[in-house]
């Protein structure tokens, strides 16, 4: 995935029509304490993106071991960060 441009929160309420027309252009990262958070994008992207969207359900045991561990790792560690 290639890397979005990025508005801080602040500038939907400072710079809405820069945003705006970033948006317009292609989907804009919104972040807050300079991560990304929100993604801003033109009904028609979203559209766009809806029309092609699949669902898939894996079983985690079907995984690969190093992609399991992977998981399981990320999910931890938000887990433990949700619960500083």
């Amino acid at each position: 995935m290639s890397q979005l441009p990025e508005f801080k929160a602040a500038d939907l309420t400072r710079h809405t029509s820069e945003l705006f027309e970033a948006a317009i252009r292609s989907p804009v990262a919104i972040t807050k304490h300079r991560k990304p958070k929100f993604v801003l994008m033109s009904v028609d992207q979203y559209r766009q993106l809806v029309r092609g969207a699949t669902q898939e359900v894996h079983m985690i045991d079907e995984l690969p071991e190093d992609l399991r561990a992977l998981l399981v790792e990320g999910l931890e560690r938000d887990l433990n960060k949700d619960g500083d």
